[in-house]
């Protein structure tokens, strides 16, 4: 591989969409069709404004292998500097004057004369050749392309727009960080967070602690799949590392595309893999080892002045490496065990006036920071850093749903939206039965393209907190490149379209239109994205009638759908679908099964869905004396628990009447859960959809008939069930307990053919 091809990439610069001015995403701020087009051929050539510019040398290199890419021949560099009288190029301008926006906004013009790129700085630039990779036409058998004559005037929204990746647990080859790289910087993404350090592996060299790669990046072997209990282990050693020296190509390797790369150093907790290399690090004498099997560690680094020289020397050659402004320290998930048994650790709190563990940890973290922006460096952390107070310049990442983001910024504190509901790309796409093995949840591609990073509830000066939002990619199943673009793409895309385009002009018809020739670009860069599954299957569905309609569709123009109702899994001798399906509905249902085929050969995953006969649910005879609002009862458990069944085992704390099923804000940290007993009145009969968002377990009851059972340890996610409801009053009964982590609680409901919206305070009742 030259030089030139190594610093261009062989992935960004690989394939283009389908022409028009709609296939662009993200979608840009302004975009105006003008008439004609410009005709790119072997004779176009990439011009810019300073030819002394390393960094414009680099994009015009970058624009001609766009070119070459499109009608089969790199274009030529122009040698006289750029203009916007150049005619006949490809004009990349860099003009001061051109900062409407931002630093990262450009300009382009499409005529038939030529193209022109204007912007403020190379990263606006850069951006405006994305854009026009986007609207030159796929190459086809002629050497030549007619680009659509269109003005596009755009801005990012947010100035944080990122993806994350863990290395810890599974390690990947330079080259493919590269290339995920590419694939961020293709979609306009500027962050590039590098998770790389956990538990399960130490994965960057630091020369005055060899152990933490002799002994930490390595781990004698994983657990197989979710074999926890009881344990199996898969017998294979794993490990690796990044060298210092690879380290720095690929920060010089995102520098060039406008991704700043900013690297996560677990402490105090997450650090199984640096107290098997340094013991000495933690409360307890050890031995450890480099962990196998997924989760949350006892042991954690202790607050001693050891510790605390081992990180800053950790720290020291991680800033050498890393130019970010900011330092990702982790922070989330500590376990106060170590702590509280440790003489050391309450030494330090006695020392220093601290109340509990909690401000243990706050302190631990505040000493960090200021070791760092006496550096000129800022801190992020992740949501658990809010807890026994904020240090005082960090920036709070928030995972544990949107309430640390919001809560930070209303504390004029710099915040980065991460939900785990919305923006872990570790978690299920589809129906788990034909999805690859997933760490659990639920997030598909409409549910990112829906996230909005703004809470209303935010003033605008607090809303100027917000810098933008993150998608993460947790490798605990993910151990090849193949899987982490399988589970990354294309809801990247999504992600890339949330953060940087307009919201009021994001419409997930037009969004869909526009991903469909992109992800055929995909398909040309050998792209392992996952394939969008056939719309129309959403969920198992109860009907009063004998016979239901279906109407299926695929993302992409060009599939084929087929489909069985034997509850197979189609493949490409299964009917056709052509036309909407009326099918019977017979006594023990149908189960629809659909799959959408490219003319490339690859398919979507499954999506099935089952269709069952019912009756109305007769409402309650006897309403009298009910009052509004359902009663409750809060209970409080002494060890962490798994099921809602724990909550008959422990007598309520207090009781009371709640005008809603939410969490009060009142409850303890952990271990506690709640039962909502009462009626819910429903004024029209037809088929009810309940769905619950939990962290962690609940259950939904109507009578007897448990409707939505989304019992377990998780985090926050969604789950839904239907019932036919005659109008009336029903009894309902809701369990939710919170173990450890995020805690949440929300019920939503819809009628059939009616939007899903909370469930109605008004709707409530309780008997007196």
């Amino acid at each position: 591989m030259t030089p030139a091809r190594r610093l261009v990439g062989a992935l960004l610069l690989g394939a283009t969409t389908a022409a028009g001015a709609q296939s662009v995403i993200p979608l840009p701020t302004r975009m105006d069709r003008a008439a004609g087009v410009f005709r790119l051929t072997t004779a176009t050539p990439v011009a810019v404004s300073d030819l002394a510019d390393s960094d414009l040398a680099f994009l015009a290199t970058y624009a001609a292998d766009v070119v070459r890419d499109a009608i089969g021949r790199t274009a030529r560099l122009a040698p006289a500097p750029a203009t916007r009288a150049t005619r006949g190029a490809i004009a990349l301008i860099r003009d001061p004057a051109a900062s409407d926006g931002g630093d990262e906004a450009y300009r382009l013009d499409v005529r038939p004369g030529g193209i022109t790129i204007a912007a403020s700085t190379v990263a606006g630039l850069f951006y405006g050749v994305q854009t026009l990779r986007q609207l030159i036409p796929a190459r086809g058998p002629t050497g030549r392309r007619g680009v659509p004559a269109v003005t596009v005037v755009d801005h990012p929204r947010f100035r944080y727009r990122g993806m994350h990746l863990d290395v810890g647990r599974h390690l990947f080859p330079v080259r493919f960080i590269e290339r995920y790289i590419d694939l961020l910087a293709r979609y306009k993404l500027n962050v590039f967070h590098w998770h790389l350090t956990d538990d399960q592996g130490w994965r960057i060299e630091i020369r005055k602690y060899p152990r933490l790669t002799e002994v930490g990046a390595w781990r004698r072997e994983t657990v197989k799949e979710k074999n926890l209990d009881p344990y199996v282990g898969d017998g294979i050693p794993y490990g690796g590392f990044y060298s210092q020296a690879q380290v720095r190509e690929i920060v010089e390797y995102a520098r060039r595309r406008h991704v700043t790369v900013i690297p996560e150093i677990e402490l105090p907790g997450h650090s199984q893999a640096a107290l098997a290399a340094y013991p000495e690090l933690a409360c307890t004498p050890g031995p450890f080892e480099v962990r196998t099997t997924w989760g949350v560690d006892e042991d954690v680094y202790c607050p001693t002045e050891r510790t605390f020289a081992f990180l800053e020397d950790v720290l020291t050659e991680v800033l050498d490496l890393f130019p970010s402004p900011y330092i990702h320290i982790g922070g989330d998930e500590v376990p106060k065990t170590r702590w509280k048994e440790s003489a050391e650790a309450q030494g330090v709190m006695r020392r220093e006036g601290l109340k509990d563990e909690h401000e243990l940890q706050s302190w631990f973290i505040q000493r960090i920071e200021r070791f760092l922006l006496a550096r000129g460096r800022r801190l992020i952390g992740w949501d658990e850093i809010l807890e026994g107070g904020l240090a005082p310049q960090a920036t709070v990442m928030s995972w544990r749903g949107t309430a640390g983001g919001i809560a930070a910024a209303q504390q004029g504190h710099d915040a980065i939206m991460s939900p785990g509901t919305h923006l872990y790309f570790d978690y299920y796409q589809g129906d788990p039965a034909f999805e690859p093995l997933a760490i659990g949840g639920f997030t598909p591609l409409d549910r990112v393209y829906a996230y909005e990073p703004l809470a209303d509830t935010l003033t605008p000066a607090e809303a100027d907190h917000i810098l933008g939002a993150q998608a993460n990619v947790w490798t605990e199943y993910l151990r090849t490149p193949d899987q982490v673009e399988y589970m990354a793409l294309p809801r990247m895309l999504a992600l890339a379209e949330v953060v940087w385009s307009p919201r009021e002009a994001r419409d997930w018809d037009g969004f869909k239109r526009r991903l469909a020739p992109e992800l055929a670009a995909l398909d040309r860069l050998g792209v392992n994205y996952r394939v969008p599954h056939v719309e129309g299957l959403e969920t198992d569905q109860l009907t009063l009638q004998p016979r239901v309609t279906l109407r299926l569709s695929a993302i992409r123009p060009d599939a084929t759908i087929r489909y069985t109702t034997d509850g197979t899994i189609p493949d490409a001798t299964s009917p056709r679908y052509t036309e909407a399906l009326a099918l019977p509905v017979p006594s023990g249902g149908v189960t629809v099964t659909a799959r959408a085929f490219l003319p490339e050969g690859r398919a979507s995953p499954a999506r099935a869905a089952t269709f069952r006969r019912t009756t109305l649910r007769a409402a309650a005879h006897d309403t009298a004396g009910l009052e509004p609002g359902l009663a409750f009862a809060y209970h409080e458990f002494t060890q962490r628990v798994s099921r809602v069944a724990a909550l008959d085992s422990v007598p309520p704390v207090r009781t009371g009447v709640a005008p809603r099923v939410a969490l009060r804000g009142d409850e303890r940290d952990e271990w506690y859960g709640y039962v909502f007993r009462g009626f819910v009145r429903v004024p029209d009969a037809g088929i009810y959809s309940f769905t619950l968002t939990s962290d962690d377990g609940s259950t939904l009851a109507i009578g007897d008939q448990v409707v939505v059972d989304h019992d377990g340890y998780h985090g926050a996610q969604d789950r839904s069930g239907q019932v036919a409801l005659a109008a009336g009053h029903h009894p309902v009964t809701i369990r939710f307990f919170q173990a450890t982590g995020g805690r949440e609680l929300r019920v939503r409901i819809a009628r059939a053919g009616e939007e899903t919206r909370d469930l109605p305070t008004q709707w409530l009742f309780h008997q007196r």
